[in-house]
Parts: structure tokens; sequence; C-alpha cells
């Protein structure tokens, strides 16, 4: 029995609809997760910013005061300046240590040495790690006392070199960065490694047989055509070194000690809302302010970052 043109209409009318009901049951459960957890968050740190409060109690509209009080009080904007450059200093060292080993080591195994599969499980396996173990596990290692960094150099009679390595203004941070680089660095260099991968084979046979050296192989070719993967892992740096909050706050404290040098936006934006022992009280008008802030330069930067870096990617013809 032939189908009709009516039936053929119903038909491809019930496929449709059966299409549209199966994205809508895809997209509805990821839609809410990020409304409940994300936007909803986002509205309410915009609405908590622009009231006075008394502890959890709100009280009356009082607009962009939270914001001038942040920017331009004395006692405060000197918190936020070095806060802000201390998250400024994450981002360029995270991008030339941790991203720069993960380069070179991407270069290595692009290479396919002997038993690469096992080095890359190997690197990768830090990252799966939770950060509040890694946090928790680094200053046991670093503790002056009976840490296993100090007691290594006192065993290959390295005295001098034993610190307090997270008690000195001139060694936490970079502790800290050098803890926070070991377990990350394995990702980025997943990501370049499928970047180099991605690049045509015969460009770099073809560079070699002109005579070209490794150095400018990786100079001239992989460089400039890995720039997609380049980008994503700067954004994403920029973004995480901004928020960077789990391994200071583990490591030393939610003050920033010793003196300020590992402070950050976060854990003053910590302080700030939730109080502590330097800030006093909770004030949830200035910390949703602060919060609104960083939201703000992240987004703004990030936009700026990602379109110019794109601008400069090579296609692969």
């Amino acid at each position: 029995m032939s189908m009709t043109n009516a039936d053929y209409e119903k038909a491809k009318r019930n496929r449709t609809l059966k299409l549209k009901l199966w994205l809508l049951f895809l997209i509805l459960p990821p839609a809410a997760i990020l409304i409940v957890f994300v936007f909803v968050p986002m509205g309410s740190a915009v609405w908590y910013s622009v009231f006075d409060w008394d502890g959890l109690v709100r009280k009356e509209f009082i607009g962009l005061a939270n914001f001038q009080d942040i920017l331009f009080n004395p006692l405060k904007n000197k918190v936020l300046f070095n806060a802000f450059m201390n998250n400024v200093k994450v981002f360029v060292s995270l991008m030339l240590v941790q991203n720069g080993i993960a380069l070179v080591i991407a270069l290595l195994l692009a290479r396919n040495p002997k038993g690469y599969r096992f080095y890359q499980v190997v690197f990768f396996l830090p990252v799966i790690l939770s950060t509040v173990i890694i946090g928790f596990q680094w200053k046991l290692f670093l503790n002056p006392v009976f840490g296993l960094v100090n007691k290594f150099l006192h065993n290959i009679g390295l005295h001098d070199w034993a610190l307090p390595w997270l008690g000195l203004p001139e060694t936490a941070l970079n502790s800290m960065l050098l803890v926070n680089s070991w377990h990350w660095f394995g990702f980025p260099t997943l990501v370049f490694l499928a970047a180099i991968h991605r690049i045509p084979k015969d460009f770099i046979e073809a560079a070699r047989l002109d005579g070209a050296s490794e150095w400018r192989i990786a100079r001239e070719i992989i460089w400039p055509l890995m720039a997609p993967a380049i980008t994503i892992i700067t954004v994403l740096t920029f973004i995480g070194s901004f928020n960077w909050f789990e391994i200071p706050y583990i490591m030393n404290g939610l003050e920033g000690s010793p003196a300020g040098s590992t402070d950050m936006l976060g854990l003053m934006f910590y302080r700030t809302a939730f109080g502590s022992v330097s800030a006093g009280g909770s004030n949830f008008g200035s910390g949703s302010a602060l919060a609104v802030l960083m939201f703000i330069f992240i987004f703004v930067f990030s936009i700026i970052a990602t379109k110019y870096l794109t601008s400069r990617e090579v296609e692969m013809n």
C-alpha cells in the first residue's frame, strides 16, 4: 500500500517533533546547571553589590558605594593592588615555567621516543589528583622541620639551602608556583602534543629534506601552526591565574602570609565577603563588588586576548 502525501507529511512532522524533543532533552539539563550554578550566582553577586549589609542582613540600597570603597578606600585599595600584582606574577610565571616546560616536553614526545605513551600517562597523572591533596602534600614536603625537601638538602650537604620555604616572602609565592606547575603542566603538554600531531608530517619532512635544523623547524613551522592550542592555553592560564585560590589558601592560609606575599584576589574576596582576622566581620556588599570587578576584568581581558591571538593564527592549507 503506497503512502499518500498526507501520510508522508504526518510522518515527517512526527520525525521533526521527535528530533526537537530529543534535542530539548539533551539541552535542558546542562542549561539548568548553567542557570542554577553560574547565571543565578552571577546575578546575585551584582544584586548584593549595590546594597549595604550588616553581617547577613541586607540593608538599604547604596548604588556604587561598595565599588568606590573597594577601589578608592586607602586601606583597601593598597591590599587590592598588592593582590592584583601577585595574580599578575602568577600568570607570567605559569606562562613561562608551567607552559614552557609543557611545550618542551610536548616537542620531545612528538618525536615518539621509546615508551612515549607511558610518559604521557606519568606527566598527566598529577592533573587528575585533587588540588586539596596536592596542597597538603607539598605543605608537608616543604615543612622546615621534617619536610622531605629540607631533609634531602641536608643529606646532600646543602645545609644553607634548607629554608622555611613557605615562611619567607622571598620564597613563599615561588614555592607555590612550582607546586602549581608540577600539578598542572601535564594538561598543556597534552594540548600542545595534540596540536603538534595535527600538523601534516609532509611539512616537517620537506623542511628536513631542505636541511632545516630541528630548532628552525620548531620555530618556523611547528610554533606558528600550533597557534590555536597556544591561544587556548594562554586564555585558560590567564583565567586560572586570576581565580587562583586553592593552593595559596591550603598552603599558607587566608591572610596571604607572609607579609601579603601570597595574597590573591580570590583570598581577598573571601576575607571581605565572609570575614577574617584582618578584614574583620563579613561584608557581602564589598565582597560582591570585588567579585563583580574580578569577573568584568577577566571577561574583558579574555575576549580581547582571544581575538588578538586568534587573528595571529596560521591556517594550514
